[in-house]
């Protein structure tokens, strides 16, 4: 038990060095303010590098590792946005809405991820859509990172994440995109890596009332 809490202990927030934010609004984006008042947030398209797993992890286990983690930057980032509501011009759909909606339609994670963004809109009836990837790559070799991010929940060291966060509109448009890439580490949870991306992302980030 000891050893299991001083790798979970080792994996808190270690940021090893970073690129700059990269930042694209389209030029539909300022004549999108007026129309845009309902906004959803969906699950995150989560990928892990899946060519260097630790011994006894399977690529369904990443997978569900994966769909797992999806839903939980969904919920941290609708937190995240909902805490700071009074900040913003528009109003977000509570995602336990947006994901009854979706199963409904019979649809999965992995359907979701396929889906055009105009018809996502239009199907939870909003004027646009957040959408957020984060991507993995190269796990440290010995495992243990990634392990304990299957196992217990917690993301470990890796050598490369890729953050995104992407916002269209019902006819599709890609409006607004913010994109951060992490060499190292930027936290142990999906709740504390969705905070820094959105520290990162909330100068930039549109929608603000005045």
């Amino acid at each position: 038990m000891k050893t299991w809490r001083i790798v979970l202990a080792g994996l808190l927030i270690v940021v090893l060095s970073s690129c700059g934010p990269s930042l694209y609004k389209s030029n539909q984006f300022d004549s999108s303010v007026k129309s845009v008042k309902q906004v959803a947030i969906i699950p995150f398209n989560v990928s892990i590098d899946g060519k260097r797993l630790p011994k006894g992890v399977t690529l369904e286990t990443v997978k569900e590792f994966q769909k797992k983690s999806g839903y939980d930057f969904q919920n941290a980032a609708y937190s995240w946005l909902l805490r700071r509501q009074q900040e913003y011009s528009v109003n977000f759909q509570d995602i336990d809405k947006t994901n009854s909606i979706v199963k409904k339609a019979n649809l999965t994670y992995d359907d979701l991820m396929l889906m055009d963004k105009g018809e996502i809109c239009k199907l939870l009836g909003v004027d646009a859509i957040i959408s957020g990837k984060a991507a993995i790559s190269r796990p440290m070799s010995d495992g243990a990172a990634i392990t304990v991010g299957l196992i217990a929940g917690y993301w470990g060291s890796t050598n490369k994440t890729i953050l995104t966060l992407d916002i269209h509109n019902a006819a599709s448009d890609l409006l607004w995109k913010f994109d951060w890439e992490v060499n190292g580490s930027v936290g142990s949870s999906a709740e504390q890596v969705t905070r820094s991306l959105m520290k990162k992302a909330s100068k930039k980030f549109p929608y603000k009332n005045g």
